[in-house]
């Protein structure tokens, strides 16, 4: 099929929520490393990675070997049955987890919606607690729970609400819910948590769940001390702190494995999705093992844990290892951030850079003392880096912020072309 087929087909076929970026929607046929090709043979700079998801690089050879000998070997069972790369990729993860006295264990599934689903399950039953504590601007994903612990309108649909989830203000420090500025604000939006279980909970919570830096929300990243504060307050009601490292994890932020290790606590749980296997459906919830112990009900997970996925789990992270993509996150990360600061200087829609690693963001506004979200400009800019061979991201609240997150092989080098592109494609957004 040509591209106006399956874009006509895609209209016709598919819900018209799922829907896709651009005025006139790229079909990609074929992607190697950093590169994408779409259906017309133009190639693209990757800068987006499947939404954080292709940690390693498109078709990565060591992921697709391994992945195209396990289909060739076992391709599923369900969780009914014990397999060698279930417990394989469990006893991977539980050596990476923070340290803890008893340990974690692990339940599989295929999304991070349903690794946040079965997170805030195992917070309910673990502690009895019914109310949860989630973050304005927060994504969860599309599952019954994750939709409503959601801070964005637009992901919500009328007749989806379910009762017991309250949300706190969001640590977004460029747009402080108090009107203050960090940090003689004094980590008043994580204070304020105690307030809100007070007036709006029984003063039983069952969790806080939290993403470290916050993806769809527009890469908020919170100030260093921010869970430092708020976890405390969650601990004293009873609760439980969840880390949402669907988009943070398998060293995306640079420094440490999971992101929540820039803030210097220790979750309860952690949610996993996204980048843990180069692009299949795999998501994990991981718990403390005293609290994975008394999720005693029945559960079986069709395609969780199923051998394929973890092989090509398995896979990634060993190229993660091996060639020391935590560092290069920081490396290149922060080679990236300069760069991007240095165009936040040439152009003043740029209201903030903000983000760790290799997961940075632009805000952009119309006016930098108002900081009116500029949506249409971000629509321009989407449109002006495609025209150039660029791929990158839109996320936020106001749909006013540029989501940059290349796949954790990227170089010094990809990172200038992408640059380049970035400040042409500013200055003609600007003039539109």
């Amino acid at each position: 099929m040509d591209a106006n087929t399956i874009r006509a087909k895609h209209k016709q076929f598919l819900f018209p929520n799922v829907s896709n970026f651009y005025s006139e929607s790229l079909v990609p046929v074929k992607a190697q490393g950093m590169s994408v090709w779409d259906s017309e043979g133009k190639k693209y700079l990757d800068f987006f990675a499947g939404i954080l998801t292709v940690s390693v690089g498109h078709c990565n050879p060591k992921v697709v070997e391994e992945t195209a000998a396990q289909l060739r070997t076992l391709g599923h069972v369900s969780t009914l049955y014990p397999t060698e790369p279930i417990v394989r990729m469990a006893e991977k993860m539980a050596s990476l987890a923070p340290a803890h006295p008893a340990g974690w264990k692990l339940m599989f599934t295929s999304s991070g919606s349903e690794a946040n689903e079965t997170s805030i399950l195992t917070a309910k039953v673990a502690t009895g607690a019914q109310d949860m504590i989630a973050l304005r601007h927060s994504y969860g994903g599309r599952t019954a729970t994750a939709l409503n612990m959601m801070g964005h309108k637009s992901y919500r649909p009328r007749g989806s609400e379910i009762p017991g989830i309250k949300h706190a203000h969001a640590p977004y420090c460029y747009r402080c819910d108090f009107g203050l500025t960090y940090p003689s604000c004094e980590m008043r939006c994580a204070k304020d948590i105690e307030t809100l279980i007070q007036t709006e909970t029984s003063g039983a919570v069952a969790c806080f769940i939290a993403e470290p830096i916050m993806g769809v929300g527009g890469f908020i990243t919170p100030p260093k001390e921010y869970f430092q504060v708020a976890v405390p307050i969650i601990k004293k009601y009873g609760g439980l702190f969840i880390a949402d490292e669907v988009q943070t994890g398998f060293g995306r932020t640079g420094n440490h494995m999971w992101g929540i290790d820039n803030y210097g606590v220790t979750p309860d749980i952690m949610s996993f999705a996204k980048g843990i296997a180069n692009g299949a459906p795999v998501g994990a919830t991981m718990a403390k093992a005293e609290l994975a112990d008394k999720q005693t009900y029945s559960s079986i997970a069709t395609f969780g844990g199923n051998p394929v996925s973890m092989i090509q789990a398995l896979a990634t992270l060993s190229v993660i290892e091996n060639e020391r993509l935590v560092e290069n996150s920081k490396v290149v990360g922060g080679y990236l951030r300069d760069g991007l600061n240095a165009l936040a200087e040439r152009f003043t829609q740029i209201g903030e850079v903000r983000g760790m690693g290799l997961m940075q963001a632009l805000e952009l506004v119309k006016d930098r003392k108002t900081k009116e979200p500029d949506p249409q400009g971000a629509n321009r800019l989407m449109e002006a880096t495609r025209k150039r061979g660029l791929l990158i991201g839109k996320g936020g609240l106001y749909g006013n912020v540029m989501r940059i997150a290349p796949p954790m092989i990227a170089t010094k080098g990809d990172v200038d072309d992408a640059l380049k592109i970035l400040g042409e494609s500013l200055g003609e957004s600007a003039t539109a």
